[in-house]
């Protein structure tokens, strides 16, 4: 009966040791997701620090892109609703030069251009009448118009893939942060000498504010790097058959 009493003895003071050690850091264990980042270690809180700053860029660039890209295509719906309404290129040119900037005014400016260096000069370098534009000439223009699309999707798509680059990058940081918070917990206990579950959570926890701080970056930055790409892709056809009606324009004028 004695070895019995003994290990229910011990049992009973082992059972009150853990409930006390539970009742005393009851008070100290972290209940918010504030009170887990005030108390995490210096590194997790560097990590974070750094998250914040991602956060503020992707939030900064998306609603830059968004202003950016609104004026752009009202801008283009004036400005297309005017040009269907041109006889002429020089009234495009016109419209042109007295519309506020836009990627389709900007394409008439160049396409306008590239025709002035196009009239034939006589032997005596006198001008002549303009001609009409060859097979050659017209292909020419078509591929200078071309590339003044893809410097206007350029500038559209400015900082764009800032996005994508933050929303790659953030989960690899939270990563990081978790991975330091769990070691940092780990040398915790062990310094301690305490391995229930009350010593092992809250530092725990502390690591995981690192992967949910970085899945709060990056989720808002895919989603904005995918729509804007999506704009992108959408004022590539824009253009394109914007490029079309100007050549229908040519022809229409007789200049092809």
């Amino acid at each position: 009966m004695v070895p019995r009493q003994h290990h229910q003895l011990n049992v009973y003071i082992l059972y009150s040791t853990n409930v006390s050690m539970i009742l005393q850091a009851g008070g100290a264990i972290p209940s918010t997701p504030m009170e887990l980042i005030l108390s995490s270690p210096l590194s997790a809180k560097f990590v974070l620090g750094i998250l914040a700053l991602l956060s503020l860029l992707s939030w900064a660039v998306m609603l830059a892109k968004w202003l950016e890209f609104r004026r752009v295509a009202t801008g283009a719906k004036g400005f297309i609703a005017e040009f269907q309404r041109c006889a002429k290129l020089e009234q495009a040119a016109a419209l042109a030069k007295r519309s506020p900037p836009s990627p389709h005014a900007r394409v008439v400016a160049r396409a306008v251009d590239f025709l002035a260096e196009l009239r034939p000069l006589s032997l005596d370098g006198a001008e002549v009448q303009r001609t009409r534009l060859n097979a050659a000439q017209v292909e020419a223009l078509h591929l200078v118009m071309e590339a003044e699309f893809t410097v206007e999707r350029d500038r559209l798509g400015h900082y764009v893939p800032s996005l994508a680059i933050i929303g790659s990058a953030s989960p690899l940081l939270g990563l990081f942060g978790t991975v330091l918070g769990v070691i940092d917990a780990f040398t915790g206990i062990a310094a301690q000498g305490a391995g229930n579950l009350t010593a092992v959570a809250p530092g725990i926890a502390q690591a995981l504010i690192a992967t949910a701080a970085a899945l709060a970056v990056a989720v808002p930055a895919v989603f904005g790097y995918n729509l804007f790409a999506s704009r992108l892709n959408r004022m590539d056809g824009e253009l394109d058959r914007f490029g079309a009606e100007l050549i229908a324009l040519l022809a229409r004028e007789g200049r092809i």
